[in-house]
């Protein structure tokens, strides 16, 4: 049986490579302890990516989105924040998939459940969907850098004939 230390070492080893054949640059922290894992430049802005292993329930897919650490009270679990981070990046071995969760859309919450399959009872309102959720998201932040050039209705950004800047 793995150790929550090494099924970690494990997702963030994984998530690294799959940014990597995204095509953007990985780097990490020199220090252990931050609030982060990761730091991915996504053209122009770097992001700080927490990476955390995810567990297959069934048809759902349940994503830690907090920390836990034990101290000489207890364990002290804590939720991140925007000025923390910007995003969850979470590794399933259960389906060897890597989802992207952003902090804007999370914070604060201490789990996340990305549903493969509808639910049997039917419910379709606030299900979070993990198809929505690929970790390859993360590529497209890049093209919404703030004063750049915004990409505009067509994937892939080839079959664009024109590019406004925004105004």
């Amino acid at each position: 049986m793995l150790t929550p230390g090494r099924k970690g070492a494990i997702a963030e080893a994984v998530i690294t490579a799959e940014v990597i054949k995204l095509g953007l640059d990985v780097y990490r922290p020199v220090s252990e302890g931050g609030r982060y894992d990761l730091v991915v430049d996504v053209g122009g802005r770097l992001l700080r990516v927490q990476c955390k292993s995810a567990r297959l329930e069934g048809s759902v897919i349940a994503v830690p989105i907090r920390t836990a650490r034990l101290t000489t009270n207890g364990y002290v679990r804590t939720t991140y924040t925007a000025r923390e981070i910007d995003g969850v990046a979470a590794y399933c071995p259960g389906n060897a998939a890597c989802y992207w969760l952003p902090i804007e859309r999370f914070g604060g919450q201490g789990y996340v459940h990305l549903r493969l399959r509808p639910a049997r009872n039917n419910q379709r309102r606030r299900l979070i969907w993990a198809a929505d959720h690929p970790l390859g998201a993360i590529a497209q932040l890049g093209e919404r850098v703030t004063g750049s050039h915004e990409v505009g209705g067509s994937n892939p950004p080839s079959s664009i004939s024109t590019v406004a800047p925004l105004g």
